[in-house]
């Protein structure tokens, strides 16, 4: 175990300088074990589980329960509480100016994936290279630039098949980068959300992707071949820079 935890310490240190991620990969896990929580992990409050991200991100180890958790959504998407009547029915999202006809914010809400009420205790949270236990998703906010190459990474380890990604623009955070990949065992990539961005420090050109743990190893495998040759040649510009100069050498 303790091996196994130093070698995800030393891949998330590797993701970050092959890709020069502006902060950590941050590892989650859905505690569904009832008991004490480690004391060593702050516990939030009022707070939303985009915050809690970004917190870890950051460099915090945390824990977020269904009592410290503020979103409403997210909070039903853990299976903390049960959906408000009010977010259900669409009127919730009108009110914040996401759609204009309730009948699309039912219908976004009414195919949102969730966990069965109950099925977890609490969210740990960490930054990947500070890890003490090994988390069930990983998930990284960055430029989208940067996470180009870990959704090339991951396409290189399940063989070539095409990506898909799946988002409502809403919920990109919980839903979106956590509970997909952990319910269908797979990299799930989107946009961000009218939440994270308004919530969080998320900037404009960044966004956010999760994956399960299990795919890590080998997608360090294949960063670090990338990093060999596609990434600089890619952030190189030659070919453009060369369009450039011939423009500006036939005027």
């Amino acid at each position: 175990m303790e091996t196994q935890i130093g070698t995800i310490r030393e891949q998330a240190r590797q993701i970050i300088a092959f890709l020069g991620l502006q902060a950590s990969p941050v590892g989650v896990c859905l505690v569904t074990e009832i008991g004490p929580q480690d004391n060593s992990r702050m516990r939030l409050q009022q707070h939303r589980y985009c915050q809690a991200l970004m917190k870890a991100r950051h460099g915090e180890t945390i824990s977020l329960d269904a009592s410290g958790i503020a979103c409403l959504a997210a909070a039903a998407t853990f299976g903390f509480r049960p959906l408000p009547e009010s977010l259900k029915s669409g009127q919730g999202l009108v009110g914040f100016g996401i759609v204009s006809d309730p009948e699309v914010g039912r219908k976004m809400f009414e195919n949102m994936p969730s966990l069965p009420q109950g099925k977890i205790s609490h969210l740990e949270l960490f930054p990947l290279e500070k890890a003490a236990r090994i988390p069930d998703i990983i998930v990284v906010e960055d430029e989208v630039e940067k996470l180009m190459w870990l959704n090339l990474a991951y396409l290189n380890v399940t063989g070539g098949e095409r990506l898909t990604g799946s988002t409502a623009i809403l919920q990109a955070t919980c839903v979106d980068s956590t509970i997909i990949p952990y319910l269908e065992d797979r990299l799930n990539f989107g946009f961000g959300c009218y939440g994270c961005r308004e919530s969080t420090d998320l900037s404009p050109n960044e966004t956010v992707i999760g994956f399960p743990i299990r795919y890590l190893s080998e997608m360090v495998k294949a960063l670090e071949n990338l990093s060999q040759k596609a990434i600089p040649n890619s952030r190189a510009k030659r070919v453009f820079k060369k369009i450039i100069h011939r423009n500006e050498a036939s005027t």
